[in-house]
């Protein structure tokens, strides 16, 4: 079983060995970032409004059956 204080120790010595990776970020690469959020977001509001159409008309249909009984 592994201790907590084995957690504490590989947490400790994995943040003592961060280096820093001395990178750059051009402004085309701000732009591939903010399109890719745009396009997730656009990505889970396309997919929420469709799941909601079925939602909506498998309910309707649910009703509409009981109503006729």
């Amino acid at each position: 079983m592994i201790k907590i204080k084995n957690i504490i120790f590989v947490i400790f010595f994995y943040s003592i060995m961060i280096s820093p990776s001395l990178s750059y970020l051009d402004p085309g690469s701000s732009s591939i970032i903010l399109q890719a959020i745009i396009s997730m977001i656009a990505a889970v509001g396309t997919t929420i409004g469709i799941y909601w159409k079925k939602f909506k008309e498998f309910f309707s249909k649910l009703f509409k059956k009981k109503s006729k009984n």
